[in-house]
């Protein structure tokens, strides 16, 4: 993958909150937090240029990015944080001001017929076939109307941070799909499974809002 365009738009969007949190959640002081910072900005272009491209019609390419940023720090760090550290540090590197609007406007979107149009494109899609830091999605509509089940059999995230030596972190990043949710403020979010944790899949249900 190159690291022109998306890749450098989220360090460019993100690097600094990632390293104010390395202070605010972490406890590094500010020359650490520097440090951490540049040795994160080579290994995410590393992460980056080892992994393949994403197919044009593939939508998950941002979350295999925010993966490698986040672990890109991770294994910079001198010491490796327990999974409720990473947990807080990701949520509060990633929900940034810019990264609120995008999730409210998502919000607003949500079970639209574009929404589950493009839901059931990428189910039909199944990237992770061809690319394994992809991801293979079901759409399950819920027979009362009241949403939709978005279950993952294949998770890019997975396979990436296996790789790394990270897996036990790994919810670190799943427990980010409620905030998200709860950002959009159209849905609740609902899970029972997760793949990191050795369920069948990971289910992501999406509940609309009484108003």
């Amino acid at each position: 993958m190159k690291y022109s365009g998306m890749p450098m738009g989220m360090w460019f969007l993100f690097a600094g909150s990632f390293r104010k949190q390395l202070e605010k959640v972490l406890g590094y002081d500010d020359r650490e937090a520097v440090e951490i910072t540049k040795k994160a900005n080579v290994r995410y272009r590393e992460l980056i240029e080892k992994l393949p491209e994403f197919e044009k019609k593939d939508r998950f390419k941002m979350n295999i990015v925010s993966c490698a940023m986040l672990s890109s720090f991770l294994l910079s760090m001198p010491e490796r944080p327990s999974a409720a550290q990473a947990t807080e540090y990701y949520k509060k590197s990633m929900m940034t001001k810019p990264m609120i609007w995008f999730c409210q406007m998502s919000g607003k979107k949500k079970f639209s017929e574009k929404d589950i149009q493009g839901m059931k494109e990428t189910e039909a899609l199944r990237a992770a076939d061809r690319n394994p830091y992809s991801w293979n999605m079901e759409f399950h509509p819920y027979k009362d109307g009241s949403g939709y089940e978005a279950r993952f059999t294949k998770c890019g995230i997975c396979v990436l941070m296996k790789e790394l030596g990270l897996q036990e972190l790994i919810p670190a990043m799943c427990r980010l799909d409620y905030t998200m949710c709860e950002a959009g403020g159209a849905s609740d979010f609902v899970r029972e499974y997760t793949l990191a944790s050795g369920g069948p899949y990971c289910d992501c249900g999406y509940k609309r809002r009484k108003r």
